[in-house]
């Protein structure tokens, strides 16, 4: 006779020796921050589920919401059922209380009778379950949410290929579940801002501030420091943004974009484009290569409604500073001050994103040794004003050319006092009246101490 073996989980079992991690309550919280459980079919998921099912050749393929009790059916593809109460099953009935008891690991299944931790499994007969594949839904604290699994009649040889795409397809319908908290977020904080229209200046910043890491990473050997200048007057949220972190391994990451337009529309296009960058930059060290799943995300999710510019660095440090590649999507070039004061324009033009299905884009490989810094801006520094008044003639532009100088002229200076140079520079040039939004961002390799 064969038992189930239950695997070691997480934190242990409940007294009905499924997981605990079911019961947590930060967990089942972001679980019904989805807002999705109990809710019908949705055609994004519903797309994603037909692709796991195809790329697999199963028949089945399902998206699940795991609260303490049940596994909800997002999307079913495969299975008749219309209805939403035939749309969850009792959390013991299914295999998904695995992804959760694991901590977010996959869990696949060749021979599902066969194999001692499902074998005896109360779901084998009814769900006609020969072998399962399922890769875990993760909120925006890396909490398990339920699954993307699909399952086989007939006992089934996963294949690589179609294991990682069942992984690709997880981290999308991942993806698109934190697009939409996080929005969710964002337009509540727009109905209150509409509600007191008094304070609606500073609500609008404070949105502007959540597309913004509060405070940069810190990256071991490196000086780093960005700012952000908003335009005078303004009390619509735009779409300038920044950040910085660590990819995988000795991999670091730094993005600067700006999106087109303003208001909550360019909101969503940022939100989207920082959970897309983050994501796809785990998976590839290439600039050029995470533009261009990012430029498919644009055309797929918002058809070409929305543009942006970038530019975007992969780097890591090395005993004689940091060594890295670099690419530019209709974004102004980057910045290099050497040591000695030399400025240096540093990426090819690149295409827009979210525009066309195909862009053109190239990775530029770059150098910092001690003393050097690398500059990302967005045009709200090469196109500042001076301060309009009733007798101003022409206002002429800052231009790249002041702002290469304003950066060679930033000698003992660090990341930070770099950025503190550049900005005053720029506030005294508009006289303290900027015309469009500005972000400035700044690494620099700390010199060498001199020899004793």
């Amino acid at each position: 006779m064969l038992v189930t073996v239950q695997p070691m989980f997480v934190g242990g079992t409940r007294p009905d020796g499924l997981p605990a991690a079911l019961s947590d309550p930060r967990r089942l919280a972001a679980v019904e921050a989805t807002g999705l459980l109990g809710t019908g079919p949705d055609d994004v998921f519903e797309d994603l589920a037909q692709v796991a099912a195809a790329v697999t050749g199963c028949g089945r393929a399902f998206i699940t919401l795991v609260d303490e009790h049940r596994s909800f059916w997002k999307s079913c593809v495969g299975v008749d059922a219309a209805d939403i109460s035939q749309r969850q099953h009792p959390v013991a009935e299914s295999f998904c209380y695995f992804l959760v008891g694991l901590d977010g690991a996959p869990f696949v299944v060749e021979d599902a009778t066969a194999d001692p931790r499902t074998a005896g499994h109360p779901a084998l007969g009814p769900m006609k379950i020969g072998a399962w594949a399922g890769y875990p839904v993760l909120g925006r604290g890396g909490e398990v949410l339920g699954s993307m699994c699909v399952i086989d009649e007939n006992r089934h040889a996963w294949q690589p290929a179609e294991l990682a795409t069942l992984a690709t397809m997880a981290r999308a319908v991942s993806n698109e579940i934190n697009l939409r908290v996080s929005l969710t977020t964002m337009q509540d904080a727009l109905t209150s801002a509409r509600e007191a229209l008094e304070t609606s200046t500073l609500l609008a910043r404070s949105l502007q501030d959540s597309l913004l890491p509060p405070v940069l990473s810190r990256v071991p050997g490196l000086e780093t420091a960005a700012s952000y200048l908003p335009a005078a007057g303004g009390t619509s949220v735009v779409g300038d943004f920044y950040d910085l972190f660590h990819a995988k391994g000795p991999w670091w990451c730094t993005v600067m974009g700006d999106v087109c337009g303003k208001g909550v529309e360019a909101a969503k296009v940022t939100a989207l484009a920082r959970y897309t960058l983050r994501a796809e930059a785990t998976q590839h060290l290439s600039p050029a290569t995470v533009f261009e799943h990012l430029n498919s995300a644009l055309i797929d999710q918002r058809q070409g409604e929305r543009f942006l510019t970038a530019v975007y660095a992969t780097f890591r440090t090395t005993p004689g500073g940091i060594a890295g590649r670099l690419c530019t999507a209709g974004h102004p070039p980057a910045l290099i001050r050497r040591a000695d004061g030399r400025v240096q324009e540093i990426g090819r033009p690149g295409s827009l994103l979210g525009v066309l299905p195909e862009v053109k884009l190239t990775d530029v490989r770059f150098r910092l040794a001690p003393g050097d810094a690398l500059l990302l801006y967005t045009d709200g520094a090469t196109e500042a004003r001076a301060r309009r008044t009733p007798t101003s003639g022409e206002r002429p532009l800052f231009g790249e050319a002041a702002l290469a100088a304003a950066f060679a002229d930033c000698a003992g200076l660090d990341a930070s006092g770099m950025v503190r140079h550049l900005a005053g520079t720029l506030t005294a040039h508009s006289e303290g009246w900027a015309s469009d939004d500005t972000a400035l961002l700044a690494l620099r390799v700390p010199p060498r101490p001199p020899a004793p």
